[in-house]
Order: structure tokens, then sequence, then C-alpha cells
């Protein structure tokens, strides 16, 4: 079982995905890039959360957890993402939206609401190459899936190399935790 660990959902457990595609975020990291993220934004009244690569939804299901107005929740496995909902209707929460989706076709078109996310929050699988990352990144500012002072996060494995950021793309900082790296990005 994962743990929210903060906001109104404290102390409550999750359901996790059978077998061992999923790889979660700790809930040291998750903590951290949340504590960053509340600094870098002065809270999370009114925040639109992206969750790429959601798993089981902790991370965005965290965000809304803290406050945020609502989070979309990415991932193309069906039954990892029956556990999502599952989890969404645990909590309670509105405005959680759960897809089933290959992430790097739906970024490539243009975002459905017309409205752009504060946060994207992107935890890919280890195989997922450089490459394919950076063409992600890349159809998020293309297809209008970034608010203007969007806050882009992506955790990666410590040995994968930096993602290539894209033209409009600045990193602001990198933090590692053991196995696990963190990038910090924002729009230029």
């Amino acid at each position: 079982m994962t743990r929210i660990i903060a906001g109104r959902a404290r102390g409550r457990r999750l359901h996790t995905a059978p077998g061992d595609n999923t790889r979660p975020t700790t809930d040291r990291v998750r903590e951290a890039v949340f504590s960053a993220l509340e600094s870098a934004l002065g809270g999370w009244s009114g925040v639109r959360f992206l969750d790429l690569y959601a798993g089981v939804g902790a991370v965005g299901l965290e965000a809304v957890s803290r406050g945020a107005a609502g989070a979309t929740l990415v991932e193309r496995d069906r039954r990892v993402v029956g556990v999502a909902r599952r989890n969404a209707e645990l909590l309670g929460f509105d405005g959680v939206r759960v897809v089933t989706a290959r992430v790097e076709r739906l970024v490539g078109k243009a975002e459905p609401s017309g409205q752009g996310y504060d946060v994207v929050f992107l935890d890919p699988p280890y195989s997922l190459s450089n490459d394919a990352l950076t063409d992600v990144l890349r159809d998020l500012l293309r297809h209008g899936w970034l608010a203007s002072e969007a806050r882009v996060v992506v955790e990666r494995a410590t040995r994968d190399s930096e993602p290539d950021w894209p033209v409009g793309m600045l990193r602001d900082r990198l933090k590692r935790y053991g196995e696990t790296s963190v990038w910090y990005v924002r729009l230029t």
C-alpha cells in the first residue's frame, strides 16, 4: 500500500497496482517535490495538476489533497488505471479525472479543455528514451498543455542522463535522492 502523506487525505492508504510494472514515487521524494512546488507556487489554491505516467495516481491525488483545484491522471495500463480510479473514489475528491492513454499520443493533440496546467509531473518508465521524453516535453509546449507560468517536474533514475530541454523550458534545479533524480523546470 502507498500512503498519501499530507493534506486532507493524511494517513489514507491507497490501493497498489498488481505486478511490478509500476514504480511508485517514494514518500521521501514525493514530500520533497510537494514542498518545493508549494514554495514556488505560493500555495495550491486554484492549481491545475497533470500527472503523466500516473500509475495508481498517488502524486496527482496528493496534489488535490493539498488543495489543488483538480488533477488529471494519465496512465496507459488499463489494470493500473482501474486502481487509480478506485483510489480517486476512495478519497472522494472532486476534480480528479483519470485518462487511459499513451502519454506520447495524448500530448501530441491539443489539450481538450483549452486551459493549460499549472504543474505537470512526469515519472516515465525507465525504458522511455531521452529522445521520446524530449518529444513529450516539446508537445506539452506546442499543444497548449502548459499555463504561461507552469512548472514541470521530471523524475528519472539517477543513472539516466539529464533530459534535453526543448526551447521554451529551462531547468531551475536538480535534486538527487539516492537512485532518483528530480528536475524542476520553468517556462522561459
